[in-house]
């Protein structure tokens, strides 16, 4: 298996940490999940303003982000008050990968280091298994955050491929069987 060799480089980059942080007020903290047709207007530009904040500009890729499969996923938002703090979409299985999946996960840049992309993979999980039932979860991770993926059961699992100039590898979440 190839090993991804700029993720520590990337992780510690200083646009990463050049943001300044925002609180997290945990009681106006909130978890709203949609399907396409049910975003509001204000819900989808913002999911559409914090992916381009960070995918495009940030990380300097220029991609197609309106992949058509937006509209046959599942939405989740992770708002501080009016704020989006981070947001991912969960994906039936078949869409992206045979397995279900988790994908754009994005946290904003002025709610890092909260505690936030946390509380949305943990978040994420739960309400995948809720939406699709229990099954393997597969993602492709960016390779700098293999561990943080990791310390909620997901495994790398093949080479590492270059995305938009940027190092991911595929991840699992193993199905977990229950001892009878």
């Amino acid at each position: 298996m190839q090993h991804c060799k700029d993720a520590a480089l990337f992780a510690n980059t200083e646009l990463i940490q050049s943001h300044s942080l925002n609180y997290m007020n945990t009681t106006t903290a909130f978890f709203s999940l949609k399907s396409f047709s049910s975003l509001a207007p204000d819900e989808l530009y913002a999911i559409i303003r914090l992916r381009n904040e960070v995918f495009v500009v940030e990380q300097n890729c220029v991609f197609q982000d309106a992949d058509n499969k937006d509209q046959q996923s599942l939405h989740l938002m992770y708002w501080n008050g009016e704020e989006l703090m981070a947001y991912c979409r969960l994906l039936p299985a078949g869409l992206a990968y045979e397995e279900m999946s988790i994908g754009r996960v994005v946290s904003s840049p002025a709610f890092r280091k909260t505690g936030a992309g946390r509380q949305l993979i943990k978040e994420a999980i739960e309400r995948i298994y809720e939406a699709y039932g229990r099954g393997p979860i597969r993602i492709g991770a960016q390779c700098y955050l293999i561990q943080f993926y990791a310390s909620f059961g997901f495994e790398s699992e093949g080479d590492v491929y270059l995305e938009d100039g940027i190092e991911h590898i595929e991840m699992v979440k193993p199905l977990m069987v229950a001892p009878q």
